[in-house]
C-alpha cells in the first residue's frame, strides 16, 4: 500500500526479492496541471509495469473493499506513504500484521511531513523506521531503525530520494527476519513523541527578520514543493537555493572574498550581488540566494536574475 514516488523503490525491492505481491493499493487517479489531465499515481504506473494487480478504493470503509482485501489473504501488508488511515480490521487482517516504513527516527516526527520538518528544524540526522502498525498515528512498535546523516545543504527533494532508496534496501531483509521471528519489536516512548503538521504554500513566505539559518532551512525544507518566495518590486520571486554567509555589521565573506557592507541597512536589503543575492536577515546575519524563479518565468541562477533585472546593492525585498 503506497502512492507517491517515495513508495516505488520499496515496491520494486519486494518484487525483486521474490515476494508474492498479491495486490497493490494506491490512491485514485487525479487531475493534475493546468490541463487537468488525469494522471496515475507513480505506484500504479510501476505496478502495471511489473504486471501486478492494482486497487484504488476511494475508501477502505466500504464492505466490498473489505471483502476484496480478505479474499487476497495477505500474510503481511507493507505500507509506505499510502495516504489513507487503515481501519482496525485491516491492521489485524494479515498473519504478520501491517508493516509501515516511516521517514523519521520514531517517535520523532510522526505524521505526514517528517522529512520537511527534519530539514526545517536544522536536524543533522534522520532515518527510516520500520514499525508494526497499531491503531494510532505512527505509534506502532518499532521493528528496525536505519539512520543517515542529513547533508549540509540537502533539500527535502534530495533527502526524499535517499530515504526512499534506504527504505527499499532495508525492507526485504527486515521483513524476512520479522516473519521468521528473528526480530522482536519494541514499544515507542510516547513521552518523547513529536508530530508534524501539513506543509502549506503559505509557509513559504520568507520573513527576513528571521535569522539566516532559519531562512535557509525553510528554503531547503520547501524545495521542491511548495517552494519559498518573497516579493521584490511588487512581484513574487521564488527562491530555490540559498546558504548562510559568515559576516558582521561591517563585512561579509562570499566564497572566500570579503565584501564591505553598510551597517545602517535594514533586514531584507540586498547588500551585495557578488555570486548571487546577499541579503541581510535577522540578528545581523546574512543569506546568499543562488537560484530563483521570477513570476511567470523559468528557474534561473541568481546571477542571471541580477543581470537581467539590473539588481544593485541597496535594493530591498518588499516588506
Amino acid at each position: 500500500m503506497g502512492t507517491p514516488d517515495f513508495s516505488v523503490p520499496t515496491l520494486r525491492a519486494l518484487v525483486d526479492a521474490g515476494h508474492d505481491v498479491v495486490g497493490v493499493y494506491c490512491q485514485p487517479d487525479k487531475q493534475k496541471g493546468r490541463g487537468k489531465q488525469i494522471q496515475m499515481p507513480p505506484v500504479k504506473e510501476t505496478a502495471i509495469d511489473l504486471g501486478l494487480p492494482v486497487y484504488q478504493p476511494n475508501t477502505l470503509k466500504d464492505e466490498i473493499v473489505q471483502q476484496e482485501l480478505v479474499a487476497l489473504q495477505p500474510d503481511v501488508i507493507v505500507v509506505i506513504a499510502y495516504g489513507k488511515i487503515l481501519p482496525p480490521w485491516l491492521i489485524r487482517l494479515p498473519k504478520y500484521g501491517c508493516i509501515n516504513l516511516h521517514a523519521s527516527i520514531l517517535p520523532n516526527y510522526r505524521g505526514a511531513a517528517p522529512i520537511h520538518y527534519a530539514i526545517l528544524n536544522g536536524d543533522t540526522k534522520t532515518g527510516i523506521t520500520i514499525m508494526h502498525m497499531d491503531d494510532g498515528l505512527d505509534t506502532g512498535d518499532i521493528i528496525d531503525i536505519v539512520e543517515t546523516d542529513i547533508e549540509l545543504n540537502e533539500t527535502t527533494g534530495q533527502l526524499f530520494e535517499r530515504l526512499a532508496q534506504l527504505g527499499a534496501n532495508t525492507i526485504s531483509p527486515v521483513l524476512d527476519k520479522w516473519v521468521n521471528g528473528d526480530i522482536q519489536s519494541l514499544p515507542q516512548d510516547n513521552l518523547k513523541a513529536s508530530y508534524t503538521s501539513k506543509i502549506t504554500k503559505e509557509m513559504g513566505l520568507i520573513d527576513w527578520t528571521q535569522p539566516a539559518h532559519a531562512i535557509v532551512n525553510l528554503i531547503r525544507a520547501l524545495n521542491p514543493a511548495p517552494g519559498c518566495y518573497s516579493y521584490f518590486n511588487g512581484k513574487r520571486l521564488k527562491i530555490w537555493t540559498a546558504q548562510v554567509l559568515d559576516g558582521n555589521s561591517n563585512s561579509i565573506s562570499i566564497n572566500g572574498k570579503l565584501v564591505a557592507v553598510d551597517s545602517s541597512n535594514v533586514v531584507g536589503t540586498i547588500v551585495s550581488t557578488m555570486d548571487g543575492l546577499a541579503v541581510l536577515a535577522g540578528n545581523g546575519t546574512y543569506v546568499l540566494i543562488t537560484e530563483v524563479q521570477p513570476e511567470n518565468k523559468k528557474h534561473m541562477s541568481a546571477t542571471d536574475f541580477i543581470n537581467g533585472h539590473q539588481i544593485k546593492g541597496g535594493m530591498c525585498f518588499d516588506k
